[in-house]
């Protein structure tokens, strides 16, 4: 893979194929709302702020992910659950770190009071901005005893935080749609047997489409509120900003205490259980989907997440249009029962204008049927990561299709892992981790392990600390960034959504 610029346009050349990117660098912003509505992804117009409308393509991926996510949740031992979607401000108020990180963020409900009533008396409800104190009561009620232990729990849902910084589609919204995941447990050993595991099935997840990311575990200044140590999945975004997508929280036995989640002992006594919340953020790994792997033309989807997978166009020529026609729909019929397959035969666009089309929608697989293809019995296969076409033979298209599919998925991939490797950068001083931000890049920096020193990065290199790698050693070998003593790791800083 090459890249090379035309005119100042930031370009791909791979298999022959020229795809620009530049767009998607350079001006982000009008990018991605353009493809969101292009691509049939998500409306932003609705009229309420921070608040969206799904469309159908974007939908179809949350939700070919979400069923990944629970399959292998579930696998895990975790039983699907739903909870309310209301606490009462006195729940809520009871872990007092926790509502000092969120109480900012809530919207309270109540009855609508109609001309003339008077007002209610009862409290207002609090709208989940996350689930702990809604699930909690419930896990006081449900653990007793050693054997209930482990207990873990997840489920899909929307939580609603009251946004009150700039809203961007998927990334920042006042409704998200996510996944989270409770547990409890029995000893602090196996809750982190358990951090180690929430942290494997989201990685899975997130490889298989083909999303480059570090796994940072945060400065304690910005870990969850409520929890012991808090680690972060965040993505790379080609407008220089992280896009954390999801999150592993160890609460420690913080809220147990709280709600007085306790359980007898198997050797006699009781003890509080250890806990665990994890979330997974649906918009936002959708957004990591589109930004990642889309070029100027819109998305690339994974083709286990597209929502159609291959699309047939004919290419009739003047007087053999019948022959191709019947061809093409030969073919559709072998296809459609094992992809999600569309045969494009509209007549009142040519085959440019449909090829654009589905261009713009992410199609991974384009098959092309012209009477060269119907005389020899065969198809033309086109790449839409690459542009790349080649011909096969009609006998074995399906395992062609299989291996084309497993070729992009692995693309775009490493595609996305070399940009990752381009963004990150060692920088030595201040001065140059602020130009690098400038130039939106993720900087890693040496760190002597005291908060002072990595508080005070945020304004010295206008950037978010975003943390330190967790499950690899990365032992500082140059002086702290900040007061010149040894360090000890290296924090990784960047500016984030």
């Amino acid at each position: 893979m090459v890249y090379f610029y035309i005119m100042g346009l930031r370009c791909i050349l791979e298999g022959g194929f020229i795809a620009r990117e530049s767009e998607k660098f350079e001006q982000f912003s009008e990018w991605f709302d353009r493809v969101l509505f292009t691509a049939r992804i998500a409306d932003n117009r609705y009229p309420v702020k921070g608040f969206i409308v799904y469309l159908e393509n974007g939908w179809f991926v949350i939700e070919r992910v979400r069923r990944r996510l629970e399959e292998l949740l579930e696998e895990d031992g975790h039983f699907p659950m739903y909870f309310p979607i209301v606490a009462t401000v006195e729940n809520f108020s009871r872990e007092a770190e926790h509502i000092k990180g969120f109480m900012g963020e809530v919207f309270a409900v109540g009855k609508l009071r109609l001309e003339g009533e008077e007002a209610p008396q009862e409290a207002p409800l609090i709208l989940r901005p996350t689930s702990e104190t809604i699930m909690y009561p419930m896990f006081a009620l449900w653990i007793s005893n050693h054997s209930d232990l482990p207990l873990k729990t997840h489920q899909s849902c929307a939580v609603y935080r009251y946004e009150t910084k700039a809203t961007r589609a998927l990334y920042r919204v006042r409704e998200i749609p996510w996944n989270e995941a409770h547990t409890a447990h029995a000893s602090m050993e196996e809750a982190e047997e358990q951090v180690r595991k929430a942290v494997e099935i989201y990685s899975k997840v997130l490889d298989e489409l083909g999303i480059a990311y570090l796994i940072l575990r945060r400065p304690d200044f910005d870990k969850f509120a409520g929890a012991d140590y808090s680690i972060a999945f965040d993505a790379w975004n080609p407008d220089g900003k992280v896009n954390q997508v999801a999150t592993v929280h160890n609460l420690g036995t913080n809220f147990s205490r709280v709600f007085g989640i306790e359980f007898e002992r198997r050797e006699g006594g009781k003890a509080y259980v250890w806990q665990l919340c994890y979330g997974f953020g649906y918009s936002r790994v959708l957004a990591a989907v589109i930004a990642q792997h889309g070029d100027d033309l819109g998305p690339i989807f994974p083709p286990w997440v597209a929502p159609i997978q291959v699309v047939i166009v004919p290419i009739p020529y003047k007087g053999r249009e019948v022959e191709v026609h019947r061809y093409a729909g030969e073919v559709y019929s072998l296809l459609k029962g094992r992809y999600r397959a569309r045969l494009d035969d509209r007549p009142d666009a040519t085959p440019g204008e449909k090829y654009y089309f589905w261009e713009r929608r992410g199609v991974p697989l384009r098959v092309e049927v012209g009477p060269r293809e119907v005389e020899k019995r065969t198809v033309v296969l086109a790449r839409r990561d690459t542009g790349e076409k080649f011909t096969v033979p009609l006998e074995g298209l399906e395992g062609e299709v299989n291996r084309v599919f497993g070729e992009i998925t692995r693309t775009l991939a490493e595609r996305s892992k070399n940009r990752l490797s381009e963004q990150l950068v060692d920088v030595g001083s201040l001065e140059e981790g602020a130009r690098s931000v400038e130039l939106g890049k993720i900087c890693r920096v040496s760190w002597c392990g005291s908060d002072e020193c990595a508080l005070s990065l945020k304004g010295s290199m206008g950037a978010e600390v975003r943390g330190y790698r967790y499950g690899v050693e990365e032992r500082g070998e140059r002086p702290c960034i900040v007061c010149g003593r040894p360090g000890k790791t290296y924090l990784y800083v960047s500016r984030a959504y």
